[in-house]
């Protein structure tokens, strides 16, 4: 019903823009990661669920070999060639629709020119993948205007490579796979080495999924992030492996002499939470919930202490979902995304939702002066044609 009436605006934002229907309409969701933070360039495991916040592309094909795209998120318009192989350009979130059509162009597909309007619900930088969202609804709405259906991992590296190359953000497959791939009820436990799916059932319709929107993002994330990528790369090299993949908690141990202080603390974090990742995803099987609450605040501590990439909100955020506990209808919680801002996570008794998101508003704003975003959401499919 949500998609339903998204489509319904997108199509209407068509006609505004180019008088006419559209001819198609996709959606692309976001996603959050439950377990699993900064083990995807780690070669490691990730537990993300696609969420039911979408974008949404409405189109059609033109004749004049130019693509002309308007964004109801940004409110204006972008507009570009592609009589040869398509350059980044701006608006900066066109390169994002930009990168992915030189994508199936550099497959030697023919795109010609179409017109389109992108619609989300997305909070844009909140770590929920927008930027991913934005690409593979791109993407599915070029295969549903040129008949070109591609397979799920070719169309998740084409939209990597989309992000790397044209919005210079060099991310793992992870958003791009979610986005893709997801099913209903279900979480994604993907191997980011072998990129290889498990489907963990979450049916349980007395648990929900609650996602806490800081409204904040540091300025310094960026240049930490390489520092963490780079730190991982080292500790990897000082144990001869590829990744920290390959190291286990006991090797860890035996080799910490070797090893920066700071940069043993990063490996022990990657290392630990790439076991907590498939600890995880059997506890939720097991709709063990008592361990899964284990496992988010223990991975928040390590990502707060071990990686130092947390920020006082989200602590703050966590802090207040722990002291409400077990009694009050929390299961669990943690920072979701690259950090230093954006969204945590948390796993909450249906009945109590109501209550905990009061509680949350209300306590975040006493202890930050900021106001939270909090939806709830069921994990979602992943990217569609609907119309």
């Amino acid at each position: 019903m949500v998609l339903q009436s998204m489509a319904e605006r997108a199509a209407e934002l068509f006609a505004k823009c180019f008088g006419e229907k559209p001819l198609w309409t996709v959606a692309a969701p976001g996603r959050v990661n439950l377990i699993g933070e900064h083990t995807d360039y780690n070669e490691g495991f990730v537990l993300p669920m696609a969420i039911q916040k979408y974008t949404l592309m409405a189109g059609k094909r033109n004749s004049d070999r130019e693509v002309t795209l308007h964004s109801e998120t940004t409110g204006d318009s972008a507009k570009f060639s592609v009589r040869n192989r398509v350059s980044k350009g701006d608006p900066a979130w066109s390169n994002y629709v930009r990168g992915v059509v030189a994508g199936f162009q550099d497959r030697g597909q023919k795109i010609g020119g179409f017109s389109g309007v992108i619609d989300s619900t997305l909070p844009y930088g909140g770590g929920l993948a927008s930027s991913a969202a934005l690409e593979v609804a791109a993407a599915t709405l070029i295969e549903a205007l040129y008949a070109k259906a591609l397979l799920p991992l070719e169309k998740a590296l084409l939209c990597q490579k989309a992000e790397d190359e044209f919005a210079g953000v060099p991310c793992g497959i992870m958003d791009q796979y979610t986005s893709i791939l997801a099913k209903e009820d279900h979480a994604l436990l993907l191997d980011c080495r072998t990129r290889e799916t498990t489907l963990v059932p979450m049916k349980d319709p007395s648990v929900t999924v609650m996602i806490v929107n800081t409204n904040v993002r540091h300025r310094l994330a960026e240049g930490e992030y390489a520092k963490r990528r780079a730190q991982c790369e080292a500790a990897a090299k000082a144990f001869g492996v590829t990744a920290l993949r390959d190291v286990s908690s006991a090797d860890l141990q035996a080799g910490r002499s070797h090893l920066d202080a700071v940069v043993f603390r990063r490996a022990r974090h990657v290392v630990t939470e790439n076991e907590r990742t498939l600890q995880m995803a059997r506890a939720i099987q097991a709709r063990d919930w008592d361990s899964v609450g284990k496992l988010m605040y223990e991975s928040h501590a390590s990502l707060r202490d071990d990686y130092e990439v947390s920020c006082p909100e989200l602590d703050a955020v966590v802090e207040i979902a722990h002291s409400l506990g077990k009694q009050h209808g929390v299961i669990g919680c943690r920072m979701t995304g690259a950090g230093f801002g954006g969204c945590a996570v948390s796993l909450v008794r249906t009945d109590a939702l109501s209550m905990v998101t009061r509680r949350m508003e209300e306590g975040y704003e006493r202890e930050t002066d900021n106001h939270p975003g909090i939806f709830s959401s069921r994990p979602a499919g992943g990217a569609r044609v609907l119309s």
